[in-house]
């Protein structure tokens, strides 16, 4: 059960390749791979912290104020996060710049608090929030290797190919990280094991069919 909770957000749920969440900072960070780990780290620490704490006080915040209350949780870890990394690599806090900070904002995390942690126990929810950040962190990482190896032909900063193959600079480029992420995304899709569309069109394939007025209507009309 609780693996898994754990497993989902690896590839089925991915939250970069699968759910298409965060996309702004694993696109932004993501042209050396080491800013890939620093990211992928801070987000998962705050993850599991703040869905541990929204477990623990999922019956005691008001609905009515249930997403500011979220705010402030993530906010608080995420201020921690940013001063360990700003006191312990300075050169990681520059290079991620302001991305580090709006993980108070990122879909991934807010959702997570949303949809799990506020309405589970305290070990899956914090399952949840280690197996999401994990994902999210493989995500990055490998979008972060590729394009840093093939547009400056190193890893982690380590040259590769010694100058016997040219660096294809538009990798560390916008247009390089849209194209890496386009084929991790159907990659994801495969290894999910993701159907076909149905070849049919109208609202019988629908699943919310049942409760929707129109496809009611559709169905009289015929």
């Amino acid at each position: 059960m609780l693996f898994d909770i754990f497993k989902k957000g690896l590839v089925r749920e991915n939250p970069v390749l699968r759910l298409v969440l965060g996309t702004c900072p694993a696109l932004a960070i993501s042209v050396a791979a080491k800013n890939a780990v620093g990211m992928g780290l801070a987000a998962t620490f705050v993850l599991v912290g703040s869905n541990l704490v929204i477990s623990l006080l999922r019956n005691i915040i008001p609905d009515k104020v249930r997403i500011p209350a979220f705010i402030a949780v993530i906010a608080g870890f995420v201020t921690v996060a940013q001063l360990i990394i700003k006191a312990y690599t300075p050169t990681l806090d520059k290079a991620l710049g302001v991305y580090l900070p709006l993980i108070v904002v990122n879909c991934i995390i807010l959702g997570r608090a949303e949809m799990f942690a506020s309405k589970n126990k305290v070990l899956p929810s914090v399952i949840d929030g280690l197996g999401m950040g994990v994902g999210f962190s493989a995500a990055l990482l490998a979008i972060g290797i590729i394009r840093e190896l093939l547009g400056a032909g190193t890893i982690f900063g380590l040259p590769v190919f010694a100058g016997k193959v040219e660096p294809l600079l538009i990798m560390i480029m916008p247009p390089g990280g849209f194209f890496v992420f386009g084929i991790l995304i159907a990659l994801a899709a495969k290894l999910s094991g993701e159907k076909k569309a149905p070849g049919g069109t109208g609202c019988h394939g629908c699943p919310g069919a049942s409760s929707c007025g129109y496809a009611e209507g559709e169905v009289a009309g015929k």
